[in-house]
């Protein structure tokens, strides 16, 4: 929530600046993430008054005017938006001014015509696009009161002003008011807020004259309050509550829709206005839609309800869905003459289903979600009709309208000195718990160190003893509760055997280049289905945040490919990440996921950058598969661990792909992404690895017995082969360790050529083979024969020619 330091000044004494503010709220359990000062960067822009105009000589849209600005002569400034006029007080960046995108404004002649200044739209001094008010938004913007030429335009507009983005995580929503804010911080330095609410003054008819209410279903709505404001005029809003919405980030519209958000945003009370005239009744009635039935929204979009949404009509058909947006057909217009003002609360539940499935979220739908403060439901509605009264020149009906309505009840909740102190390790006692209690507004009464506290509805979070402990944590400091060390004896930890294997695993990628990354656990369908090592039917939610962010994964690969492609995006060209996590695969017949520990790896980019004695060198297959064999040598498996050519998948290069085997059992991939695929998604080349780690942690393992240097030395043979193209390497070191004897200790592929001099659908293979014995030194005859049985073993098995 973007929460204004003037407004908030308004409410409750401040004794500090924004930014200690923001560290002090931070550190009390709300973070504020950023302190933003919208007139930073921006200078010399004031305000002028238009004193007369006229057509440019050598253009058909633009205009030369005459500007006070509070100088001893008027400056002559071009402009060609298309609302100029004569009359108009306007913004002005004199000659020297910074605006916008720090660009600086000079003088300077425009087709031949001198202009010294800049007349500006509110987007060129910094305003976002969204908040600009429709009338101005394809030219400047004109103030709608009279200011002094030359004053600071930027104190006029509100920007002066410092924004604090306040994080309001789901539990505190009483902060999503400005006088919960108020509130808190007034907790935090010790005042107590003040609220100038003004008195509403009932000039008009009875309010049962316009219209009755009822509520179907009291859980739908469990209050539901009216009032109505008869003979209002629809205008611009005052240049006071233009500021404080756009400071908020809310469009200003008129003086009526403005107020309504004007209250939410200080009550945390959403409103809504209806154009009564247009409601075609005289009833109001809340009930739930009916199947299929039609409906159009404020925002010009037809959908089709079902018996979940809430809907307000007018006794026949929907006028609202409740708590989420108004309905077309009872906009308040220009031609509005009295309006229909409604406080409510709404099922959270129904309102949080209703916005997610016609993507209406929207300021309101989230503070219903969240849960009001039922306390100030009349409230708000109240003070709302009296500012729309007064704004529109209007007469608020005598008397409300009632359907449905809660009591507002304080919750008491009980808790000891002793417990407070036990749990938080101080020795605070009962005067400063108490103050504690007092400095947030709660009633409190002691009686033998049990503290009997009366939390108000406006914190509707709290309920029992371990709300109260962290409401003292809080305002008392966490960095002032005291460090202990447990006093009893306790077991020490340590990792499990899968937990200990996980690191092992992180340690050897990091030391191999890779940095780690976290992904989303949740994902597209489609992005779900790659890269899958075995079947599983997706895990569907319900009520997704998002389409992006609706399938659990049932792979790692596509979360690493996102974020190289934002890397690569950002010119980061040489990118090595790895993920370790969870994938949530789904048996036929099965609702519940089964979660399997994944390891994924992406690469792209050099891995050895050039430099004056060195060459570059780019990933590629061998580099990334000589991480994976790295990786899964350090398990020590019994079982062998090969690697099969797969061109299955049209996402992974048909000729640089392979698929893991442990025995029989696929546990992986590793390859470089389809070229197409890389297109597709904004990739360079890109080699991926994914490994399925639950057959690695319950496979059989070799113990690791440490051997004394050979003392005896090895003998070498080298052979080369000319083979069918077909023929694997896999395939002859296979031949080569059965029939090679038991001192065959290493077998090195140190040359491979195909082309020129050999024979089409051929290649030629050059092999090292070490034997060595332990006990005594080798004989040449021992490794003669030892060889003569691997060549003679290889022509007969694989056909291979001894070069």
């Amino acid at each position: 929530m973007d929460v204004s330091y003037e407004w908030l000044q308004e409410l409750v004494d401040v004794p500090v600046t924004p930014e200690e503010l923001a560290d002090k709220v931070s550190r009390t359990g709300i973070e504020v993430a950023n302190v933003h000062h919208p007139d930073k960067g921006l200078k010399k822009i004031v305000v002028g008054h238009i004193l007369s105009m006229e057509p440019h000589p050598d253009s058909d849209h633009l205009q030369v005017t005459q500007v006070d600005v509070g100088e001893e002569e008027p400056r002559q400034i071009i402009c060609g938006a298309p609302n100029v006029a004569a009359g108009q007080t306007v913004i002005v960046a004199l000659p020297g001014a910074r605006i916008a995108d720090n660009i600086k404004i000079k003088k300077g002649k425009i087709r031949g015509v001198e202009s010294l200044g800049m007349i500006c739209a509110l987007q060129e001094i910094g305003y976002p696009e969204n908040v600009v008010p429709k009338a101005y938004a394809k030219g400047i913007y004109v103030f709608n009161e009279a200011l002094k030429p030359g004053s600071d335009a930027l104190a006029a507009l509100g920007m002066t002003d410092a924004i604090l983005d306040f994080e309001i995580t789901p539990n505190r929503a009483d902060a999503l008011g400005m006088r919960g804010v108020a509130w808190e911080v007034g907790a935090t330095y010790g005042n107590v807020p003040h609220f100038n609410d003004g008195d509403v003054n009932e000039t008009g008819k009875p309010v049962s004259d316009y219209l009755s209410a009822v509520v179907d279903n009291p859980e739908d709505a469990p209050s539901y309050q009216m009032r109505v404001i008869d003979n209002v005029t629809i205008k611009e809003s005052p240049l006071w509550l233009q500021r404080r919405l756009w400071n908020a980030g809310i469009r200003p519209t008129n003086n009526v829709v403005d107020v309504t958000n004007l209250i939410m945003l200080g009550f945390g009370q959403p409103l809504h206005a209806f154009d009564y005239d247009a409601l075609g009744s005289k009833e109001i009635r809340v009930r739930r839609a009916q199947a299929q039935e039609k409906f159009t929204t404020l925002d010009g979009n037809e959908h089709e309800l079902d018996t979940e949404d809430i809907v307000i009509t007018n006794g026949q058909q929907p006028v609202a869905l409740a708590g989420v947006m108004g309905g077309l057909n009872s906009e308040v217009t220009d031609g509005t003459k009295t309006v229909v003002l409604e406080s409510a609360k709404f099922a959270p539940v129904n309102v949080r289903k209703t916005a997610l499935k016609y993507n209406l979220r929207s300021q309101a739908s989230a503070r219903f979600e969240k849960g009001i403060d039922v306390a100030s439901i009349n409230e708000a509605l109240d003070q709302a009709a009296r500012l729309i009264a007064e704004l529109s020149d209007g007469d608020i009906a005598q008397g409300h309208i009632s359907a449905s309505a809660i009591k507002a009840e304080d919750t008491i909740v009980n808790i000891t000195l002793a417990r407070i102190n036990h749990v938080l390790g101080t020795d605070l006692d009962v005067a400063a718990i108490t103050k504690i209690f007092e400095q947030l507004g709660f009633g409190v009464r002691v009686e033998d160190g049990l503290f009997s506290v009366a939390v108000p509805p406006r914190r509707w979070d709290i309920a029992i003893e371990a709300d109260l402990i962290e409401e003292v944590a809080r305002i008392y400091g966490y960095d002032n509760l005291p460090s202990t060390l447990p006093t009893t004896t306790l077991t020490i930890g340590e990792l499990t055997p899968v937990q200990a294997r996980i690191k092992r695993s992180r340690q050897l990628l990091e030391a191999s280049g890779l940095t780690q990354a976290i992904s989303y656990g949740l994902t597209s369908s489609e992005k779900a289905e790659w890269f899958k090592l075995q079947a599983s039917e997706a895990t569907v939610l319900d009520f997704p945040m998002t389409e992006d962010h609706k399938v659990l994964r049932m792979n790692l690969v596509s979360g690493l490919l996102d974020a190289i492609a934002y890397n690569v995006a950002r010119s980061e060209k040489n990118v090595a990440l790895y993920e370790q996590g969870r994938v949530f695969l789904t048996s036929t017949g099965h609702t519940r996921p089964t979660e399997r520990e994944y390891l994924a790896g992406a690469i792209t980019g050099e891995v050895i950058d050039k430099t004056w004695h060195e060459t570059s060198a780019s990933v590629d297959f061998y580099y990334i598969k000589g991480i994976v064999e790295r990786l899964l040598n350090d398990f020590n498996l019994v079982e062998p661990v090969t690697y099969q050519a797969d061109s299955s998948d049209d996402r992974m290069h048909p000729g640089q792909t392979a698929s893991i085997y442990l025995g029989s059992q696929k546990i992986g991939l590793v390859g470089r992404l389809h070229p197409a695929f890389e297109r597709e998604q904004g990739l360079p080349a890109t080699f991926v690895f994914e490994i399925d780690l639950e057959p690695l942690f319950v496979a059989d393992k070799n113990a690791i017995i440490a051997q004394p240097a050979p003392k005896y030395p090895s003998m070498t043979r080298d052979m080369a082969l000319m083979v069918a193209e077909s023929v694997t390497n896999d395939q002859i070191e296979s031949v080569i360790r059965a029939h090679s004897g038991k001192f065959l200790q290493a077998i090195t592929l140190f040359d491979v050529y195909a082309g020129e001099h050999i024979e089409a659908g051929q290649k030629s293979l050059a092999y090292t083979l070490t034997y060595r014995r332990d006990d005594q030194t080798l004989t040449e005859e021992e490794v003669t024969e030892a060889f003569t049985q691997v060549t003679t073993a290889l022509v007969d098995e694989l056909n291979v020619t001894i070069r």
